[in-house]
């Protein structure tokens, strides 16, 4: 499934193409399941920097290793990857893709492919999110929109990790509701009360060390607000706005920070010390992906429209 243009839903072309070489340092992998994600939207959009059409997009996927995986990886070992796949080169929306070695990861026994195909890009950007910003137990943690990728990810490991607080939000009742019935217990109802009062009230008013926000706009604001002395605000995404005004006394009162974080300039050994955090809290069952719906490849534009309009509870998978 290939955006032929970068010109919204319409762009996505159903296509034949030729089975990819494998080189050196690619192997071949047969896809089983693509992670549907924001990005793909953004790219389809035309408004990520970088990317050319025609373009196979899917920046996250799981299959098969049918070729040069070597010993590390040997045929017929169910892998799971991430990489600059979908972006700036052809992605995981497709039947066969040529994937690095070094981005590839096994996928543990107990985890079947659907779920495996949503794990890499929100929980790698999750876990290097909280270790860039000095994630340890005890750490009070907050990443707004709960039922989307970053917010469950970040909350799940960070309560996996000890976190004395693992905080969430949402802005729909029916989702807090959700949420809670999964076990996400601390979560921000925000149709009835402010983030920041929230924050507070689940905190004896101490506030979040460490802030993760994918949303961006009003949401990225409010949750300044709520830093702790010396906290930090990590922003790495912008589903509801690019733009937004900040009060710049939330940075100075609590002496607190806000950076980036871009996950395709990261270097291997943060993604490789991420995948072994990760794997090890798959395989005791510590975390979980939470998948929505699936969709198969040939309704691409669906699962994509259902993602970025319907704002499902969990992660859009595309069965390849």
């Amino acid at each position: 499934m290939r955006a032929e243009t970068f010109s919204g839903y319409e762009g996505l072309k159903l296509i034949e193409l030729p089975k990819p070489a494998v080189t050196k340092t690619k192997v071949l992998v047969r896809i089983t399941a693509a992670g549907v994600t924001p990005l793909d939207h953004t790219i389809l959009a035309g408004k990520f920097h970088g990317s050319k059409a025609p373009l196979i997009l899917g920046n996250e996927g799981a299959g098969v290793v049918e070729q040069g995986g070597g010993t590390d990886f040997p045929v017929g070992s169910r892998v799971m990857f991430f990489g600059t796949y979908g972006a700036f080169e052809d992605g995981t929306d497709s039947e066969w893709v040529a994937v690095r070695k070094e981005d590839l990861c096994l996928i543990p026994d107990n985890v079947d492919d659907v779920s495996a195909a949503g794990i890499p890009v929100a929980y790698l950007t999750a876990q290097v999110a909280l270790t860039l910003a000095g994630f340890r137990a005890g750490k009070t943690v907050l990443a707004p929109a709960i039922g989307g990728s970053i917010g469950n990810a970040v909350t799940q490991l960070a309560r996996a990790l000890g976190a004395k607080h693992a905080m969430s939000s949402t802005t729909n009742h029916a989702k807090a509701e959700q949420a809670k019935a999964l076990g996400f217990n601390e979560v921000v109802d925000t149709s009835s009360e402010k983030l920041g009062d929230g924050v507070r009230r689940i905190t004896s008013g101490y506030g979040a060390d460490i802030v993760v926000d994918g949303i961006g706009g009003e949401v990225l604001s409010e949750a300044l607000g709520v830093l702790s002395l010396g906290g930090s605000l990590t922003t790495l995404g912008y589903a509801a706005s690019r733009k937004t005004t900040i009060d710049v006394t939330n940075l100075i009162v609590p002496q607190a920070s806000i950076r980036g974080l871009n996950m395709f300039a990261q270097p291997k050994a943060s993604v490789g010390a991420a995948w072994k955090v990760i794997v090890s809290l798959l395989k005791s069952g510590a975390i979980k992906p939470i998948v929505a719906k699936t969709f198969p490849v040939v309704e691409a534009v669906d699962a994509l429209r259902y993602l970025i309009e319907g704002r499902p509870f969990g992660r859009v998978v595309l069965k390849i």
